[in-house]
């Protein structure tokens, strides 16, 4: 049979309902971050069942090992909402460690998987500095309308190109904003549905599409990220970055040292090259699946941090909530209703009216507005730029949609904006206590 891992959300609901409806073919396994109780009962558009119901379910099943609920408790997001963060390398430890407990079953190799985590994390961390001085630069590149590029070999470039795809809907990032590419694009991504460049510009990956496309217009505003080892093939690396340097001197490499060797022209090219040097020393008997692994987390963890980091210096987070974030389905539209609430501490009736407002582009919500399926407000959300942002004014500065526009407008942070019409909301409020 097959194992058939889904991560908990709502849309996959179905596939996992066919998994327990073919138990002779799956062995279902739920991973996520939250009690089962605690799934969403909501009903789901064009379906029969919740997703709760689903879950309820597999634990039925549970009991009978026949299905599996995977869902530790890793503590709040830095970010909050962000489960990219530890929510996302935690699926992909659960994950690792499954697979290669499984492939260690039939061999007499073992390890403990924590500790080669844990050797992770004391490696990545061992170069903060350095980590910083690329958020930094990644959030210079964001602040002044550049851009920020990862340019990676092999499984390292799919980690980059994950980190770049979670921005838009994280931060309402534009797709142009962080790209990433990877050599051989979909050769090298080994995708199930192949070449998918006819479907727009945004899925050219390749480094000759960056070459083709993006290179000419690079400019200094620009930050540019090499992701590579030192068996990734360091002539094409160096050819590139030389390429590169030639746009622009914000030129950075994350470079993992299999064999120790120390010297790499590619590291003389670069504005802030780091090392990650220390893979050999941790198993030196390992295949080169075990070091690839940890290679690929670690790479996450810094792309997380560089991406993270440069969208709160652009100003897109404000008291760790995710401000812009696109309104894409159900469980994003209740996020914004709350993140307002929060804020405001409006009712939510009142936050709902304003996120519309913002949605439909209109001073005058409609009775069937707001009668309407949350489904048709995500269908519309997408579309618009700097929703939950405008909710805020509107309901912080009690003004019409476009005067909320204007203020933002006013401002080149949306956090600075947010502050001000905070800052005005409270003054008002002393105001009116001093004069009773």
């Amino acid at each position: 049979g097959r194992l058939a891992f889904l991560l908990a959300a709502p849309f996959i609901a179905g596939q996992l309902d066919f998994c327990i409806n073919n138990l002779n073919v799956f062995t279902p396994a739920v991973v996520g971050f939250n009690l089962a109780n605690m799934a969403r009962n909501e009903p789901i558009p064009s379906w029969h069942l919740t997703f709760r119901q689903v879950i309820e379910r597999m634990e039925e099943l549970q009991k009978r090992k026949k299905a599996f609920i995977i869902n530790p408790v890793v503590g709040p997001e830095a970010i909050s909402g962000s489960s990219r963060l530890k929510g996302g390398s935690t699926t992909k430890i659960i994950l690792e460690t499954i697979f290669l407990g499984a492939h260690e079953a039939v061999s007499a190799y073992k390890r403990i998987t924590a500790e080669m985590y844990e050797q992770v994390h004391k490696i990545t961390y061992s170069q903060s500095e350095m980590i910083a001085s690329l958020v930094q630069q990644a959030g210079d590149s964001l602040r002044k309308e550049g851009h920020v590029y990862y340019v990676g070999w092999s499984t390292l470039g799919i980690m980059g190109i994950i980190d770049a795809s979670e921005c838009i809907p994280t931060f309402g990032a534009d797709a142009k904003d962080i790209c990433g590419f990877i050599n051989q694009g979909y050769n090298e991504m080994k995708n199930k549905d192949g070449d998918l460049t006819a479907l727009g510009p945004e899925f050219c990956i390749s480094h000759m599409d960056f070459v083709n496309t993006i290179l000419p217009s690079v400019t200094e505003l620009d930050t540019v990220i090499f992701l590579f080892t030192q068996d990734d093939g360091l002539c094409e690396i160096e050819t590139l970055a030389n390429r590169t340097k030639q746009r622009t001197s914000n030129l950075h490499a994350i470079s993992h040292d299999l064999l120790g060797s120390e010297d790499l022209v590619i590291f003389m090219t670069c504005s802030v090259p780091f090392k990650l040097s220390k893979w050999v020393k941790v198993y030196n008997n390992d295949t080169g699946y075990v070091v690839r692994v940890m290679q690929e987390l670690s790479t996450k963890w810094i792309l997380n941090a560089v991406s993270t980091g440069g969208h709160i210096l652009k100003g897109k987070i404000f008291r760790n909530y995710m401000m812009d974030l696109k309104v894409t389905n159900s469980k994003l539209f209740k996020r914004a209703v709350n993140i307002l609430q929060m804020i405001t501490g409006c009712l939510p009736t009142v936050c709902i009216r304003a996120l519309l407002q913002a949605v439909y582009d209109t001073e005058d919500v409609t009775d069937d507005m707001t009668a309407a399926e949350v489904t048709k407000h995500t269908t519309l959300a997408p579309t618009r730029s700097r929703v939950v942002p405008t909710a805020l004014v509107i309901l912080t500065r009690n003004c019409s949609l476009s005067e909320a526009k204007s203020l933002l407008d006013a401002y080149s942070l949306i956090r600075d904006a947010v502050e001000a019409c905070l800052t005005v909301c409270e003054g008002a409020d002393n105001t009116m206590h001093h004069s009773n």
